[in-house]
């Protein structure tokens, strides 16, 4: 689909292992590139099927952005109030994440400057391994075993024994859960106690979405650090999880509707002291490498999204034998479409 003002094109990525989370199974997901006139702006809007936000009411919101004649915004503050808050959270995201990327082009620098933030320095993403049998989750961490942080999809029967199993086959490496939203708070609590043992740096959503106050639950009967996900996207969530005592936040571009609204988020949960994970769906480069400008805010990082897929259409941010996240010194968001082949849909 076009307009005049942008074109968005929809890409089929596809995973290099079948990615297997409490929600179901997948082995390609599909996002979406938005391009401004002339290329002056890259985004990317990308969200799983479990989030519930159909491609036609992202396409709708593009269209009708599409028809607006007022011009696009030329100062940082304005790009929110232009892109609004009316449509589905990751379409937003496309066109913030492309004003910025225009805005920072216009003016040769880096998008971290743009936004006056500290210029991020080289830090490990956790790379993620999802449900398999445990020695295949074992064989998975094995085989990134310069990687010194592993996230392990939890939320399917033998908990226990695929974290004892990653464990097992990588001692030195610092471990994540997330269970995605799969156990009740009683059964949280449980899982998370039999799972201490383990050494756990965080748990990653342990309960449904909707069920904050049962968060702040498990969060008061556990020592570990538990991180929403999936239950913040907004701002008001942020404060409601910060009442009841949740630790941490994953503050992912796509759910949020960009980098403006993960700003504000960011500052409003550092005010209430809780801690920030820098998160990412199953997204190209485009997406990530946007994120990445964002590191100097970061408790966490989990931007592996790029090593998860086979054929990213884009060159951005790169990553060392460590896994550590290096930024490209390009101006704006700072990726470059490769030659590799993508499909279309």
């Amino acid at each position: 689909m076009s307009s005049p003002r942008f074109t968005w094109e929809r890409l089929t990525l596809k995973l290099v292992v079948p990615f297997r989370l409490s929600y179901g199974i997948s082995t390609t997901r599909e996002v979406f590139w938005l391009r401004l006139a002339g290329d002056e702006g890259w985004g990317e809007s990308a969200i799983p099927p479990y989030y519930a936000i159909s491609q036609a009411a992202m396409v709708a919101y593009w269209q009708d952005q599409a028809q607006r004649t007022d011009p696009f915004p030329d100062t940082v503050d304005a790009i929110s109030h232009w892109v609004g808050d009316q449509g589905p959270a990751p379409a937003r995201c496309a066109l913030d994440l492309a004003l910025h990327d225009r805005l920072a082009r216009q003016r040769g620098g880096p998008l971290y400057e743009l936004l006056g933030l500290p210029r991020p320095q080289p830090r490990p993403t956790a790379f993620t391994i999802p449900i398999a049998e445990p020695q295949a989750m074992a064989r998975m961490a094995q085989e990134v075993a310069t990687y010194p942080v592993l996230k392990i999809k939890l939320g399917s029967e033998d908990d226990v024994a695929r974290v004892a199993a990653v464990r097992a086959a990588r001692p030195d490496a610092i471990i994540y859960l997330d269970a995605n939203g799969a156990w009740s708070p009683s059964e949280a609590v449980d899982r998370i106690r039999a799972l201490e043992p383990y050494a756990i740096a965080l748990v990653e959503q342990p309960v449904p979405k909707e069920d904050i106050e049962g968060m702040g639950r498990v969060q008061a009967r556990v020592q570990v650090p538990l991180v929403a996900d999936e239950s913040v996207q907004t701002l008001a969530h942020v404060d409601a999880l910060a009442r009841v005592g949740v630790q941490g936040l994953n503050i992912k571009l796509m759910k949020v509707g960009g980098l403006g609204p993960a700003l504000a988020m960011i500052r409003r949960a550092r005010e209430q002291g809780m801690r920030i994970m820098l998160g990412c769906m199953i997204e190209t480069s485009l997406g990530v490498t946007a994120m990445a400008h964002l590191m100097a805010l970061a408790d966490w990082l989990d931007l592996d999204a790029p090593l998860l897929i086979g054929n990213d259409p884009f060159q951005g941010v790169r990553y060392d034998a460590r896994a550590r996240v290096h930024l490209p010194s390009r101006a704006g968001i700072g990726v470059v479409l490769t030659e590799k082949v993508i499909s279309h849909q």
